[in-house]
């Protein structure tokens, strides 16, 4: 099972050994996450995960406890910043959990840092990757150091009901906020706000998009 997974994700999979490619599939489970579980709190070299099922949230924390999302991993998607060991110039805190039920194959780090050691493919893969999530590493930067709170939310809002094929997020303001690398109190008064205008309905249930065209004009 492992071994056409991997040959399907990993571009260097057919230029190893049997051996090496033996050592990392033996160094692989299968893990299920309930949602809200944190599988990765830098502590350690958790590995590298590779979502089979479900979503990862990737994000940074404060020392007062202030989160921002980095991006999110979905099916077929990978984690390398998760694996420390691999990517030692990796020199900053990254947390990771389960934001839906989700299942992974995780591989060990220090056993695909013991193959990237010995083949340049792999790490030049392992590279190529965490430098991929960095483009959406600094897109979140910009967002928050240079736009606006509303053209930000517009954003989140439109590129969540494109991924969901819903017009209705089913989120509280709290995740929203956090996805945002904003606060609570201010996601609020900017949804407040949208629906004010006509462009968004809010409820217990979440936010319904009611004008896109007017919502997209935010954005630019």
């Amino acid at each position: 099972m492992f071994d056409s997974t991997f040959s399907q994700n990993f571009p260097f999979w057919n230029n190893i050994s049997k051996e090496d490619k033996n050592y990392i599939i033996e160094n692989s489970v299968t893990v299920a996450y309930k949602k809200g579980t944190t599988i990765h709190d830098s502590t350690e070299c958790s590995g590298v995960f590779l979502v089979r099922s479900g979503c990862l949230r990737v994000y940074i924390m404060s020392e007062e406890g202030k989160d921002i999302t980095l991006y999110r991993l979905h099916d077929g998607e990978m984690c390398m910043l998760s694996a420390s060991c691999v990517l030692q110039t990796i020199s900053f805190d990254v947390f990771v959990d389960a934001e839906e039920d989700s299942e992974c194959i995780v591989v060990s780090g220090p056993a695909f840092a013991h193959i990237a050691d010995k083949k340049p493919e792999v790490k030049i893969f392992s590279l190529e990757t965490a430098v991929t999530r960095f483009s959406d590493v600094m897109w979140v930067m910009q967002q928050v150091l240079f736009m606006s709170v509303d053209k930000r939310l517009a954003i989140f809002l439109l590129d969540e009901i494109n991924r969901t094929k819903s017009d209705t997020i089913t989120m509280t303001h709290e995740q929203i906020a956090k996805y945002m690398g904003s606060a609570r109190e201010v996601v609020s008064r900017m949804l407040k706000y949208f629906a004010n205008e006509g462009i968004v309905e809010v409820s217990r249930k979440g936010v319904k998009i009611i004008d896109k065209n007017r919502l997209r004009q935010l954005t630019l």
